[in-house]
C-alpha cells in the first residue's frame, strides 16, 4: 500500500493530467466559453447600473453588448480603412519586393558561393510558400471561425448575465453553510479584477494608438495611424504583442523604403521610449496593481496559454491567473500557493514612480 502522501501527490498529477487533456480536446467549446465569462464580468457592473436606471434587465444587457460591438467594429474599419489606401502604393511596394528578391539571390551566390540556378531555385521556393492563394485561404478560414466564435460569445455573454443570480446560488449550494462567506468573496473579487483588467487594458490600448501615433508621424512612417493602431492593439497579447507590432512596422519600411536605416532606428526608439513610458507610468496610473502576480508566473502563464489554446490562451492566462490567485489567497490550505504568485515587494517599484509623478503634478496644479 502506497503512504497517503505518495497518493495524495499521485491523484493530484493525475488530475492534473486530465485536466490538461480536457483543456486542450476541447479547447472550440472552452475558448468562446471563457472569452464570454470574462465579458461578463466586465459588463456586471455596468448592466447592474443601467437596471437601477429601471432598464429592463434584457435590454440593459442588449445595450452594453451593443455599445461594445460598435466599438469593436469601429476600430476594425479605421484600421481596414488605412489598409486600402495602401492599395496605391501597392506597385511600390511589389518592386521594392523584387528588388529584395535580386539583393537576396546575389548574397546567397556569393556568400555560399552556389550556381545562379541553384540561387534562384531557393529564393523562388521560399516565395512560392508564401504565395497569395495560400494566405488568402488561412486567412478566410481565420476569419470563419472568429466569426462563428463572435456570435457564441455574444449568445454566452447575454445568458451568463442574465441568468447570474441563479448560477450564483447554484455555487453557493455547492459550498458547505460555514464557507459561503469566503465563497462570495472570491465570486465578488473575481468579477473585480476581471473588470478591472479589461477596462484598465482598454485604457492602456487607447493611450498606446496615441503615443505609436505621434511617434510614427515623427519618424515618417507611411500609415501612421494604421500601424499605431495595430501596435496598440497587440497589446492584448502580454509582452509580445507590442514586439510583433513593431517588427511589423519594421519590415513595411524595409519594403517600402528600400531599408531606411534612419527611420529603422526610429521605430526602434519609438518602442523603446513607448514601452518606458508604458511600464513605469501608464500601467500603475491606468491598470494599477489589481493583478498583484508575480511576473516569473505571468511569464510562465503566458507560455501555458500557448500552449494550450495558442494566442487566445495567452490573451486570457494574465486574468486568469489574477483568479486563481484570488482563490487561493480565500482557501486556507492553498494560502501559501496564493503568496507563491504574489509579487511581495516586487511591484513597489513601479508604483513607486507612479506616486512620484502624481505628487509633482499634483504640486503643479496647486501653485
Amino acid at each position: 500500500m502506497l503512504p497517503p502522501k505518495l497518493t495524495k501527490a499521485v491523484l493530484i498529477l493525475l488530475f492534473l493530467f486530465l485536466l490538461t487533456g480536457a483543456i486542450i480536446l476541447g479547447k472550440e467549446f472552452l475558448l468562446p466559453v471563457a472569452f464570454a465569462l470574462l465579458f461578463s464580468m466586465l459588463l456586471l457592473k455596468k448592466t447592474v447600473w443601467l437596471e437601477s436606471k429601471g432598464f429592463p434587465k434584457w435590454a440593459a444587457i442588449l445595450s452594453w453588448l451593443l455599445l461594445v460591438m460598435v466599438i469593436i467594429a469601429g476600430v476594425v474599419y479605421l484600421i481596414g480603412l488605412q489598409v486600402s489606401d495602401l492599395d496605391t502604393e501597392i506597385s511600390e511596394v511589389s518592386r521594392h519586393f523584387s528588388k529584395m528578391q535580386r539583393e537576396a539571390k546575389q548574397f546567397i551566390r556569393e556568400t555560399l558561393g552556389i550556381s545562379y540556378k541553384e540561387a534562384n531555385e531557393l529564393v523562388d521556393s521560399a516565395a512560392e510558400n508564401g504565395r497569395a492563394s495560400k494566405v488568402v485561404t488561412k486567412v478566410l478560414a481565420g476569419l470563419t471561425t472568429i466569426f462563428t466564435n463572435s456570435i457564441l460569445i455574444i449568445v454566452y455573454v447575454f445568458l451568463f448575465l442574465y441568468f447570474r443570480s441563479h448560477f450564483k446560488k447554484f455555487v453557493l449550494m455547492l459550498v458547505p453553510e460555514e464557507k459561503k462567506t469566503n465563497a462570495t468573496v472570491i465570486i465578488k473579487d473575481s468579477i473585480n479584477i476581471a473588470n478591472a483588467y479589461i477596462s484598465g487594458l482598454a485604457k492602456m490600448i487607447a493611450c498606446l494608438w496615441v503615443m505609436y501615433g505621434i511617434g510614427f508621424s515623427i519618424v515618417g512612417i507611411k500609415n501612421p495611424l494604421m500601424f499605431a493602431l495595430i501596435c496598440g492593439t497587440l497589446e492584448i497579447v502580454p509582452f509580445v504583442g507590442n514586439l510583433a507590432g513593431t517588427a511589423l512596422v519594421i519590415m513595411m519600411v524595409l519594403v517600402q523604403d528600400g531599408g531606411n536605416t534612419g527611420m529603422i532606428i526610429g521605430v526602434v526608439g519609438v518602442y523603446v521610449v513607448v514601452q518606458f513610458v508604458q511600464t513605469y507610468i501608464l500601467e500603475p496610473l491606468v491598470v494599477g496593481n489589481q493583478v498583484n502576480v508575480n511576473p516569473l508566473f505571468t511569464i510562465i502563464a503566458l507560455v501555458l496559454g500557448e500552449l494550450l489554446w495558442g494566442i487566445p490562451g495567452m490573451i486570457i492566462a494574465i486574468p486568469m491567473l489574477g483568479m486563481a490567485k484570488i482563490l487561493f489567497d480565500n482557501v486556507e490550505e492553498l494560502k501559501p500557493y496564493g503568496f507563491l504568485l504574489g509579487q511581495g515587494d516586487g511591484g513597489k517599484k513601479k508604483q513607486h514612480i507612479a506616486e512620484q509623478l502624481k505628487k509633482k503634478i499634483g504640486r503643479k496644479n496647486t501653485s
